[in-house]
């Protein structure tokens, strides 16, 4: 199955500042305590609307109206879920409200949560934030591990396990994710003298991250003029860290980044490729990057399956055919998120129903086949929407194969409840400031540790 051009990417048909919105929220975002904000209002309320309080639907049971609160773009509208819901349920109204970015979002819903009102039926949670949530106020979710209809074996195990507290409660049920490959320019490493085939790009890091630098030492020593092997190191780092099951916090707990293997493994490649002159500098989502796309400046870049629309959007058709997709070094993912019920909902059995169906595998195959938004479900993954998915402006790459055996792949990784401040520091006080300022490894890496204990005291 050929994904339909308006489809490669979740936010593919939003104006620019919702897709840059969009794609934000797939970044790790900072959590900053901060006053509801009026874009959440009222919207987010829970419960029944006036009109619905003795009102009976054609099948015989009360009407319900359910909120769903959102930040980005899900699809579950676009892609017509709600409406086919709907149809199925007479008697429920879904109401969906969106918050363009989760850094607005996630604060309200903390303060929401601690109010114990204000809150909709169904709160979407990101990936960086489910851990916090499961560690510090399971108790307010409900147990969807109990819900009627869920099929724990139909998840991906390391999907399920990011959303389990301690006493074993699973607090949301897993939408999408990010299993990463890497996408290349085939002209670029043909005239850096590099084979171009997939398998054959995907063998030369096959893995080992630090084979995915040496390449890019292979590429700088013959690049073509103006380019750079990879678009920055952050995105490196992001890939190589996000391999392992370690990375800032042990199993119980104990906050480990400044000793952690995979911190520093990732870091000192970061560097290396710096100091090899393999990056273009440049920083992820702003507008250099997204010219970089158009210009066609840098070779490959670290690709989570959400990325291919993004890349499409901002290479544009001259580019069509010349971007390809490969399996990434090591499995890995980037971004994904839950659907919570919580413990306040007015609608309590409701919104588990209608939070159930749309995480079920046929909805989640259908969510990727109208949006790429790529399953969570290991059973979806069967699916031939899925199975057979392939790109046409990644020279037909049959991506639902590779990302469907990355996510296979993928770590269990250890969640903390400050990770996304942790990265965040990483990268932009530190890797960002060798690559864009001069600035030397050993003082950036002093100042992204002082600027995350920092924020870790307060």
């Amino acid at each position: 199955m050929v994904l339909p051009s308006a489809a490669t990417a979740r936010p593919a048909t939003q104006p620019a500042d919702v897709r840059r919105g969009l794609f934000r929220r797939r970044r790790a975002t900072a959590r900053l305590a901060v006053v509801l904000t009026a874009a959440l209002g009222a919207g987010l309320l829970a419960g029944c609307s006036p009109d619905d309080a003795d009102a009976t639907a054609s099948n015989g049971k009360k009407k319900v109206t359910l909120s769903v609160g959102v930040f980005g773009v899900f699809g579950y509208k676009q892609a017509g879920l709600y409406d086919e819901y709907e149809k199925q349920n007479p008697h429920i109204k879904i109401k969906e409200n969106s918050t363009e970015r989760n850094e607005d979002y996630y604060p309200a819903l903390l303060n929401r949560l601690s109010a114990g009102s204000g809150l909709a039926d169904i709160q979407a949670v990101e990936v960086s934030n489910i851990n916090e949530l499961a560690t510090l106020l399971p108790a307010k979710f409900v147990d969807m591990a109990k819900a009627e209809g869920v099929d724990q074996d139909g998840y991906l195990p390391w999907k399920w396990d990011q959303a389990k507290a301690a006493d074993g409660r699973v607090i949301g049920l897993g939408t999408d994710i990010g299993p990463m490959g890497v996408c290349y320019r085939k002209d670029l490493f043909a005239k850096a003298g590099l084979p171009t085939d997939r398998a054959e790009v995907g063998k030369l890091w096959a893995g080992d991250w630090a084979k995915y630098v040496d390449v890019g030492a292979r590429y700088t020593a013959k690049a073509p003029k103006g380019t750079s092997f990879m678009d920055g190191a952050t995105g490196l780092y992001n890939g190589s860290v996000s391999s392992y099951a370690e990375k800032n916090y042990a199993a119980d707990g104990t906050l480990v980044y400044k000793k952690s293997e995979a911190v520093r493994t990732s870091w000192d490649l970061a560097m290396r490729a710096v100091e090899g002159k393999m990056t273009g500098r440049l920083k992820q989502f702003d507008t250099a990057w997204d010219q970089g796309y158009a210009n066609g400046t840098f070779a490959t870049v670290v690709c989570p399956s959400w990325m291919l629309g993004y890349i499409k959007e901002k290479a544009g058709e001259k580019n069509a055919g010349q971007w390809d997709v490969a399996a990434a070094p090591r499995p890995a993912n980037w971004g994904g998120s839950f659907l919570t019920v919580p413990e306040a909902s007015r609608n309590k059995d409701e919104a588990v129903k209608l939070a159930t169906w749309l995480t079920a595998p046929k909805q989640q195959a259908r969510l990727f086949r109208k949006q790429a938004s790529f399953p969570s479900s290991s059973r979806a993954l069967e699916l031939p929407e899925v199975a057979d998915a392939t790109h046409e402006y990644f020279a037909a790459a049959p991506i639902g194969r590779i990302f469907s055996d990355a996510a296979k792949g993928i770590p269990t990784a250890i969640l903390g409840p400050k990770d996304q401040i942790i990265g965040q520091n990483l990268a932009d006080v530190g890797i960002l400031q060798v690559e864009q300022q001069g600035r030397s490894p050993k003082d950036a890496w002093n100042a992204a540790v002082k600027k995350i204990d920092d924020a870790l005291a307060d």
